[in-house]
């Protein structure tokens, strides 16, 4: 990959990684470690967890997609706010927001390496909290 940073960590996100494998391969580091606290409480994942959790995600929703509210990036760091939005297989037709998230990536051999994000279940919101 020869992208930039910013241009990674957002086409990661934005990426249909949840169901094809070759894209978290793509995307992910061998030795990726990502530190998640989130409602159900802290997790320290691998490649191997991360994986867990995609096909989980795959299994549960027609559809998942990003949208992106603000990323900032250095040379070999990022930060991204982003919300999920997802279409369960159950009710393909409403898109509903999942979770809000806010992830700081390191990137090693460009790919994402070391990462810590946070995320709240999701609910509509009116603003744009960068405006």
């Amino acid at each position: 990959m020869d992208l930039e940073t910013k241009d990674i960590v957002t086409k990661f996100y934005e990426s249909n990684f949840y169901k094809d494998e070759e894209v978290l391969k793509a995307y992910l580091h061998p030795d990726v470690e990502l530190r998640w606290y989130g409602t159900t409480g802290f997790r320290k994942l691998n490649l191997e967890g991360i994986s867990a959790i995609t096909k989980e995600i795959s299994e549960s929703y027609e559809s998942l997609r990003a949208e992106t509210e603000k990323i900032i990036s250095s040379e070999n760091e990022a930060a991204i706010h982003f919300t999920y939005f997802v279409r369960t297989i159950e009710n393909p037709e409403e898109e509903m927001p999942l979770a809000h998230f806010v992830a700081m990536w390191e990137l090693k051999d460009g790919k994402l390496y070391k990462g810590t994000q946070i995320s709240q279940l999701g609910e509509e919101i009116d603003d744009d909290p960068w405006s």
